[in-house]
């Protein structure tokens, strides 16, 4: 058989496809927008064009709808007949009376049990490491003309229902903008898919609409949901009513019907500028329904998937997990509601994740007033509001990349503030040790807890320190004579064997933060902060002077045991005694010189006499060949 199409002669071959079936009338009902405009037309018979170079004839026996229908495809060679590519379609479509096809309503089969039973962060299991070259594909894919040709492209790469609906979801999501301005006009319009391919924006409606519209074409039953969301603007606690705001998408597959938002998927709304920035977001792929009802409240409760389908009520007092919350690897939070009363001055924040995780927090935009100390699987908050009335507590964790994001935010009302438990300003997060501290080398802690009590303003510190690490810390307080220079004059630092030992003195009564530090000793660079320790103490009496000054020949090794204070008293004999590895000659020089001796137990010992001093200083010499005395330790001597 030839055909001309223009002046030249085609070959096509003929191609039969018998397909016979009794229609029955559907049993169900759904919104006129959502008929499918892949319903076979109602004809008696005769030559339909469809494109692509096929014909299809479609006979109909007998005067009844219900009767046989027999369909005959004529292809272009290696052309795929179309009523294969709707055969699984059609089956899972519903026929109503007048012979349309329809999307079935969700069910009892399609709900999942809420709450969340934690076992996947999607409605069907997915491996996304399958879909890299699909993804790759699909975003690479460019508008050369209308939508249909752009769902063909992109079908090209895609052999499944889920494929499908892949691809054309990473399409959107890389594609279309957010149309900031149309969302915020007061009537929303409604946006045509030609209109979103030309001008690459839209906004929800017209997501929904252009998604629906792409997996129609491909043969993929999917519907707009409308519905209210805890997007861009959302208050903590608000309430929702009127008309809703936000649209997103079920699609049927293998079964079952699945929930997706490709406007959330796309990217992210500035609070701060109004600005929208794509940036992928895969949470919102066949999220699981028990986890997109906390931010997706749906006009019909069935098409929330849940069993039980959760009231506007508790979708209004839930805690909004944000999706970052589930991305870092989050499981769960405590309180579970985003209103949160101190008692006595504090709240307590817990969450649980997967895997250790890094975090931080911020009380209205700063990061004070909170003791923060991780847990081998989540982390435990104490905050404690600086005045009463209403605070906004944010809480953000790391998980595998190096940018820290928002996954919880709470309202705080306080009625009471406990003014005992002001915390340093300084004090940094995390506080106390833990899995963090052991990844970077400081291991076995003498003192597990994060907190501190000395009652005579004094205390020792220590850990076991992996022999290519060197430790580094700082004592920092809001009152008192502490400056920068003098931050680490409170600490004496030594080391045992493999264990680093702080010796800290505090200038004052009151709370101050201790700070660790670690560094590769052969790596260049700074130290990293680590940890700190909240130090506390209540005895107005203390006043503790600063220890030696240490110089860059006191090695690590060493071991100061008197005189540990950094100020001596004029006019006295003081007793020295230390450990120095590696030297041949100790003496101590103030306005004489008094040698120390190596005593059987491997310590310098000796005196010295302040009378007429300013300063006294430790001196060593390292070779017994050379003359060269190098400074060690300096203390001062108080005036007459």
């Amino acid at each position: 058989m030839e055909l001309k199409k223009d002046s030249n002669a085609v070959s096509i071959d003929m191609l039969l496809i018998v397909h016979s079936e009794k229609r029955r009338a559907a049993h169900g009902t759904h919104s006129d927008r959502q008929a499918d405009p892949g319903a076979l037309p109602q004809r008696r018979g005769g030559l339909q064009g469809v494109g692509n170079g096929i014909r299809r004839w479609q006979k109909f026996e007998g005067n009844d709808v219900h009767g046989t229908q027999l369909t005959v495809e004529v292809h272009p060679r290696d052309a795929m007949p179309q009523l294969l590519k709707k055969f699984s379609l059609a089956k899972r479509l519903q026929g109503d009376k007048n012979g349309n096809t329809r999307p079935r309503q969700p069910g009892a089969k399609d709900a999942h049990v809420y709450p969340w039973d934690r076992s996947s962060l999607k409605s069907m299991p997915l491996d996304l490491q399958e879909f890299e070259k699909l993804d790759t594909y699909a975003s690479q894919v460019t508008v050369k003309s209308g939508l249909d040709e752009l769902v063909s492209d992109l079908l090209q790469e895609a052999h499944s229902d889920l494929e499908r609906v892949r691809v054309i979801w990473i399409w959107i999501c890389h594609h279309i903008e957010y149309d900031i301005e149309a969302a915020q006009e007061k009537d929303r319009q409604a946006f045509k898919p030609t209109d979103i391919l030309r001008t690459q924006k839209t906004n929800c409606d017209g997501y929904a609409g252009l998604f629906e519209k792409m997996c129609r074409i491909a043969g993929v039953q999917c519907m707009t949901v409308p519905g209210y969301s805890k997007g861009f603007g959302y208050q903590t606690g608000q309430s929702f009513s009127g008309e809703f705001d936000h649209a997103w998408n079920a699609v049927y597959l293998e079964g079952r019907w699945h929930l997706l938002d490709s406007t959330w998927g796309s990217g992210l709304v500035d609070s701060a500028t109004s600005k929208f920035t794509f940036l992928y977001n895969e949470f919102y792929f066949l999220t699981h329904p028990a986890l997109f009802i906390e931010d997706h409240f749906p006009d019909n409760k069935n098409w929330q998937l849940l069993k039980p389908p959760q009231s506007l009520k508790q979708f209004e007092n839930n805690m909004y997990h944000k999706s970052e919350f589930y991305n870092k690897g989050m499981l769960s939070a405590h309180p579970e509601t985003s209103v949160i009363k101190t008692v006595n001055g504090k709240a307590t924040v817990t969450v649980e994740s997967c895997a250790p995780t890094l975090f931080m927090f911020m009380l209205n935009g700063k990061q004070e007033h909170g003791l923060l100390s991780l847990r081998k699987n989540g982390m435990k908050l104490d905050i404690y509001p600086p005045t009463v009335g209403t605070h906004k507590l944010q809480i953000f964790a790391k998980g595998k990349s190096d940018i820290y994001s928002s996954v919880l935010e709470y309202t705080l009302k306080c009625n009471y503030v406990d003014i005992g438990v002001r915390l340093p300003a300084e004090l940094h997060q995390p506080v106390g040790p833990s899995w963090f501290s052991e990844q970077m080398g400081i291991m076995k802690p003498s003192h597990p807890d994060p907190i501190i009590h000395t009652s005579d303003g004094r205390c020792s510190v220590s850990f076991g320190v992996e022999e290519s690490t060197s430790v580094l810390a700082s004592l920092h307080g809001d009152e008192g004579p502490i400056t920068e220079e003098t931050q680490r004059r409170y600490i004496f630092q030594m080391q045992r064997e493999k264990r680093a030992e702080l010796k800290v003195q505090l200038p004052q009564a009151g709370k101050f933060a201790l700070k660790i530090f670690v560094k590769k000793r052969l790596e260049p660079g700074n130290y990293v902060f680590v940890f700190n320790y909240l130090l506390c103490c209540t005895n107005t009496k203390v006043n503790w002077p600063m220890f030696p000054e240490s110089f860059g020949n006191w090695g690590q090794d060493n071991e100061l045991l008197e005189p540990l204070s950094g100020v001596l008293p004029a006019n006295r004999n003081v007793p020295f005694k230390l450990k120095l590895h590696g030297i041949a000659k100790a003496l101590v020089k103030g306005q004489d010189t008094w040698p120390l001796t190596l005593n059987q137990e491997g310590y310098w010992e000796g005196s010295c006499n302040t009378a007429g001093c300013q300063e006294v200083y430790v001196m060593v010499l390292e070779n017994a060949n050379h003359n060269f005395y190098s400074y060690i330790l300096k203390y001062k001597v108080n005036a007459q």
